[in-house]
């Protein structure tokens, strides 16, 4: 009885410990939201804080909680929720673990679009940068995966494809920006990465496209579980992988175009997230996707943070933050598949 009750409980453990698991990502969630609620350039008390979170009393810090660091925070985890979904599809897709929107140049595409956009009309209604957005990367991905072609060696060409893409897109950005100074002034912070300026309308726009992207997530996940195997192997069980790949970057582009769009192309959230993630659970999909989404929004809830500190009182672009905790991590994850490789 002894040897049956501990056999029980071995077979329980692993979910055990995948609950435990979520509920320490919501707490560092939530602690990180409490964070960005409570500190800043003004200060707020706790009491003032509850009050402004249950709708109760009113001055300043009530209107500022309300107005100014309540949306902003929730934007912030909003996008970076979608921007590391957006990387762990964008990694199940062409089966590297060092791609991601950001690298691949589907940011970079949704950017240059928004730009161009602005360069001619010199104001974009959110809904307007969102369009821009969704075509600049839709051409940015068709670009890369034309480029790439097919054949055994695909997964390569796309990562080369992807870089150069890359740097050609933030290099035609740069130069409209030099170009059209006046109507382009206010982007270069965008440009970064940030999300000082988001408010209650940013918050409404993202929503739907969060909500949207994870429901046709986990309809479409029996056929994304395929994506892990050898194509001759998925072809073989029935599925039409090409249609499935394509369908999988249908959705990076609709997270990370609505994202960019909104808060600019914030770098490596994409990248660092999906990693940590299998490191805590594994590769299984029913687990990575949920807790991908609480670490891409509580890495970006920090990072927001953390950048508001950098040039205290002033502000700086969350970016920064993501590129600085990013670089490092991508140049280990090279040197880590090179010696793999070797």
């Amino acid at each position: 009885m002894p040897h049956h009750n501990r056999i029980l409980s071995d077979k329980q453990s692993p979910a055990g410990r995948l609950l435990l698991l979520f509920c320490a990502s919501v707490l560092v969630l939530a602690a990180g939201i409490l964070c960005s609620l409570k500190w800043g350039a003004a200060q707020v008390s706790w009491t003032e804080l509850v009050q402004a979170l249950t709708y109760q009393g009113s001055g300043k810090a009530h209107l500022y909680i309300q107005t100014l660091r309540l949306p902003r925070t929730l934007t912030a985890c909003i996008v970076g929720a979608q921007l590391a979904l957006a990387g762990l599809l964008t990694q199940l897709a062409t089966r590297n673990p060092l791609a991601s929107p950001h690298v691949f140049g589907i940011n970079a595409g949704a950017a240059f679009a928004v730009v161009l956009g602005l360069a001619a009309a010199s104001e974009l209604a959110p809904l307007g940068s969102v369009l821009a957005a969704f075509a600049g990367a839709a051409g940015g991905a068709l670009l890369i995966w034309t480029l790439a072609g097919n054949g055994p060696k695909q997964v390569v060409r796309l990562a080369l494809s992807g870089i150069v893409i890359h740097f050609l897109l933030s290099s035609l950005t740069e130069g409209l920006i030099i170009l059209n100074q006046q109507s382009t002034e206010n982007i270069l912070f965008w440009l970064v990465g940030s999300v000082n300026q988001a408010a209650w309308p940013e918050v409404r726009l993202l929503l739907p496209f969060l909500a949207g992207g994870l429901l046709l997530l986990l309809f479409m996940l029996p056929a994304f579980r395929l994506l892990t195997l050898d194509d001759e192997v998925a072809a073989g069980l029935g599925q039409r992988v090409t249609v499935v790949r394509t369908a999988c970057m249908g959705l990076v582009i609709l997270l990370a175009g609505s994202a960019v769009a909104v808060c600019g192309p914030i770098g490596f959230v994409c990248l660092i997230v999906p990693h940590i993630a299998r490191a805590l659970a594994g590769s299984r999909l029913p687990v990575l996707v949920p807790l991908t989404a609480l670490l891409g929004g509580a890495m970006l809830v920090y990072a927001d943070f953390l950048s508001r500190f950098i040039a205290f009182p002033y502000e700086s672009p969350v970016g920064i933050v993501t590129s600085a905790i990013g670089a490092p991590f991508f140049i280990y994850l090279t040197v880590k598949k090179g010696r793999a490789a070797s």
